[in-house]
């Protein structure tokens, strides 16, 4: 059985992704209304100009450049790959995310740059597929504690609601060790778990842009996932 914390930080990541810098920032101005944080997709656009995004918004921003290999758009090679993300931390990015997987010797060396700048690190994994199993994705959750991360974020795709369970349980192992997780699911089962991931401890759920393109199944709009969490606040 999982324990509720007693007060939830129902922080919301609106996810820009824009072919262009100037069509990303637009989509990201008009969410900054309902974003406690805006997660800018670097791989989504040609020619990112990241201090456009700094210098302009004014909420807290994360910076990811997701390759293909993990569901992304990224092709490039993975040394540039990541240094563009250094280039965000030491720039003033309140956030960047480096997937679990990506070579230890850069991951290190980018949250090592990230920690020397203020930017706290997100070690994602994501499985565009399915949802592993109990063990596994606990083993997976292991491996982002030891990272050297600031934050894990584990997120599947949900078949069934069971599979909706064993994510969001997740977030039990997280209490217990003092870890701030981020874990949910995608898909048409997922989608609940996007709602309740916070109240049960989640450090951040993600939502489309009201007028954008989501970036991963199941992604509610952005202005709904905050009425949701307005509501669920009149009963704190």
């Amino acid at each position: 059985m999982l324990n509720v914390p007693p007060s939830a930080v129902r922080r919301l990541c609106v996810s820009i992704a824009g072919a262009t810098p100037s069509e990303a920032l637009a989509l990201a101005r008009e969410s900054e209304t309902v974003a406690d944080v805006i997660e800018i997709r670097l791989d989504s656009m040609t020619n990112p100009d990241i201090p456009l995004f700094l210098d302009t918004l004014t909420k807290p921003l994360l910076f990811t450049n997701r390759p293909t290999w993990e569901g992304g758009n990224c092709t490039d090679e993975e040394m540039a790959r990541v240094s563009l993300l250094k280039k965000a931390a030491e720039a003033g990015a309140a956030y960047i995310d480096i997937e679990l997987n990506t070579d230890p010797t850069l991951a290190t060396e980018l949250i090592g740059a990230a920690r020397a700048n203020n930017c706290r690190t997100i070690v994602s994994w994501h499985d565009f597929k399915c949802t592993a199993s109990r063990q596994a994705l606990g083993e997976i959750f292991q491996r982002q504690c030891r990272s050297g991360a600031d934050i894990g974020k584990i997120v599947t795709t949900a078949r069934c609601f069971q599979d909706v369970f064993r994510v969001l349980a997740l977030q039990e192992q997280a209490a217990e060790l003092g870890f701030p997780l981020i874990a949910f699911c995608m898909g048409k089962f997922g989608m609940i778990s996007r709602v309740a991931t916070t109240d049960l401890g989640g450090y951040m759920t993600y939502a489309a842009p009201d007028n954008g393109p989501a970036t991963a199944p199941g992604q509610l709009p952005a202005s709904a996932l905050r009425s949701i969490f307005t509501e669920l606040a009149h009963g704190d």
